[in-house]
Order: structure tokens, then sequence, then C-alpha cells
């Protein structure tokens, strides 16, 4: 199961650093020029629920957090985030962008904290109910790279961004493993080449797709 007929699901992924926020912005903003009504969004998050769940996931100071704690308070995010964010806006034939989706739990907790991907792909099936992007970007960086560049922000580093280089390394293999699975619907770039070639190698993938679009959303 993927989209509703009427809408695009597009969904950014990548290691912590790799501008993934800023691409979504930067393709939402695009395709508002063009008249098209986008929702953006993020996980976990996206929703009240969400947001909390974020919080107590992402924040430091929430106590010890086991794997299998932390793959379940995704999910629920996630089940929140489709059921009252992405289906209906898809059903209104809008764009919906999302920083993180289903790729990010199978690659942090199905192989960074050693849960299994089948598991992990498998319980977030069941939380959408098998609803996939139609297009996954993935922005690929070196960890080592990501981490630089997370250098220069204000904020400090949240409980994933401050995991180890080699935990990252494993993340940034497990998400271009992922997206070779069904190159169809993926587009892998690096995301250290300038923001401005990034962003208009998405934008002409997205136009492709947006060509498939109803009338009313195109």
């Amino acid at each position: 199961m993927t989209t509703t007929p009427n809408g695009l699901f597009i969904a950014f992924e990548g290691g912590d650093g790799a501008g993934k926020s800023t691409q979504a912005r930067n393709l939402a903003a695009h395709l508002e020029t063009l008249g098209d009504t986008v929702i953006l969004t993020r996980e976990p998050g996206g929703t009240p629920i969400g947001d909390k769940l974020r919080s107590l996931v992402l924040d430091h100071g929430n106590g010890t957090i086991d794997a299998r704690t932390e793959a379940l308070m995704f999910a629920a995010s996630r089940a929140a985030h489709v059921n009252q964010v992405i289906r209906p806006a898809l059903t209104r034939g809008d764009i919906v962008i999302t920083d993180r989706y289903i790729d990010s739990s199978v690659a942090y907790q199905g192989v960074g904290r050693d849960l299994g991907t089948t598991p992990i792909r498998d319980l977030n099936a069941w939380a959408t109910l098998g609803l996939r992007p139609d297009l996954t970007v993935l922005l690929d960086v070196p960890a080592s790279t990501g981490r630089t560049r997370r250098g220069f922000r204000t904020t400090a580093e949240d409980r994933m961004e401050a995991e180890s280089d080699t935990f990252h390394s494993k993340i940034r293999d497990a998400l271009i493993t992922e997206a070779s699975r069904n190159q169809d619907t993926y587009l892998i770039l690096d995301a250290r080449a300038p923001r401005e070639e990034v962003a208009q190698a998405i934008q002409e993938r997205v136009a492709t797709l947006r060509a498939t679009l109803a009338p009313a959303a195109a």
C-alpha cells in the first residue's frame, strides 16, 4: 500500500547533519511558488502527542530508554502522525514533505540498536497501515561530516546525535541498504555537494512525480 492517489508524499532521510531540514524547507518553498498546497512536517513529532514523545525520546534527562521502548515510542509517534496529519493531507490532494519516516526507524532501531530490520519494518507497517512515500530523498554524508556540521549549531546534540561516529556510520550504511531495495522510489544524493546543486536535483525528480498528480494539485 502506498499513498492515496490524490496527493504526493515525499520523505527526507539521512544521518544527523545531512541537511534534511534545509532541503525539505527549500523544496516546500519551491512547490508553494508553483501553487501547490504543501504540508511540511517532521518525525518524531508533527502532532501534539508526537511532539511530547519526541521530547521524551530525544531529550537528555529522561532516564534510561531501552531499545524496544525507544522503537515503540517512535512507532507511536508515527502512527499519530500518519492518522492525524499525513493521510488527511494526501486525501485533500496536498503534497506532504516529512523530515524522516520509517527508514529512520529501520536504520536507527533496527540496525543501530540491533533490533533487526524485519521486526522494525513490520512494526511500522502496522503503525502506518502500510503507507509508504512516493519518493524518499536520501541525503548521504559520512558520519564525520555530519558531526562537523552539527558542531556549528547553537543547540546541544540530542540523544541520537550524541551517539558515536561508529553508530552513525552504521546508520549511514543501513539507510543506503534500505534505499537500494527499491531504487525507483528513492533519490540518493551526496549531501556534501553545494546546497543549490542538491536542491536542483531534488526539484527535477519531484517535477516528474508532480506531473502525475490530479489537475487540482498540479
